[in-house]
C-alpha cells in the first residue's frame, strides 16, 4: 500500500509538473506568437508607408498647384485671351476652377479632412469672387475692370491664403 501511495505520488507530482511546463510552454508559445504578429503588422505599415509617402507627397504638390493655379494673378492671367469680353472671361475662369478642381478631386484620399475642407473653401471663395465681381459690372464693361475687381477684392484677402497655409502646415506636421 504504501508503494502504490509512493508511486501516486511520483505520478501526481509528474502530472503536476506536466502541466505546469504546459501552461509556461503555451505562454511562451503565445506571446512569441503575438510578437510574431505585432512586428509582421509592423513591417507591413512600413511597407505600406515607403509605398504611400511618394504619392502622399505628390498630392500634396498637386494640390499646391492647384491653389497657386485659382489664385487671382494665376488666374486672371492664364484665362484673359484679347478680344474676351466680360461674360466669356468670367465663364473661362469659372470653368478654369471647375475643371482644375476635377481634376485633382481623388487628392483628397491623402490629405487630412481639415485641410481638404479648407482647399475646398478657397475653390468656393474663388468661384465667388469671381462671379460677385463680374455681377457688379455691366455685359458691356471691358474684361479688364473685371480682372481689377477680383485683384481688388483678393488684396483684401486672397481667398487661396488660408488654403496654402493649412496645406504647408499639414506637410510640415506629417514630414517636417
Amino acid at each position: 500500500m504504501i508503494i502504490i501511495t509512493i508511486v501516486l505520488s511520483i505520478l501526481a507530482a509528474f502530472a503536476l509538473a506536466g502541466a505546469l511546463f504546459y501552461l509556461l510552454a503555451k505562454r511562451y508559445f503565445d506571446q512569441q506568437q503575438k510578437q510574431q504578429l505585432l512586428q509582421m503588422k509592423l513591417d507591413e505599415r512600413r511597407e505600406t508607408l515607403r509605398a504611400v509617402t511618394p504619392i502622399r507627397l505628390q498630392a500634396y504638390e498637386r494640390m499646391a498647384l492647384f491653389l497657386e493655379r485659382i489664385a487671382p494673378n494665376s488666374l486672371v492671367l492664364r484665362c484673359w485671351q484679347p478680344g474676351m469680353d466680360l461674360k466669356l472671361l468670367q465663364g473661362v475662369m469659372t470653368k478654369n476652377i471647375r475643371d482644375e478642381w476635377e481634376h485633382n478631386l481623388s487628392q483628397q484620399v491623402y490629405l487630412t479632412v481639415p485641410t481638404w475642407e479648407a482647399i475646398r473653401e478657397a475653390k468656393e471663395e474663388m468661384l465667388s469672387l469671381v462671379n460677385s465681381s463680374a455681377v457688379t459690372l455691366t455685359d458691356t464693361d471691358d474684361p479688364t475692370r473685371l480682372a481689377a475687381s477680383i485683384f481688388a477684392s483678393a488684396a483684401q484677402r486672397s481667398p487661396v491664403d488660408n488654403a496654402l497655409t493649412a496645406l504647408h502646415k499639414e506637410l510640415h506636421e506629417l514630414f517636417g
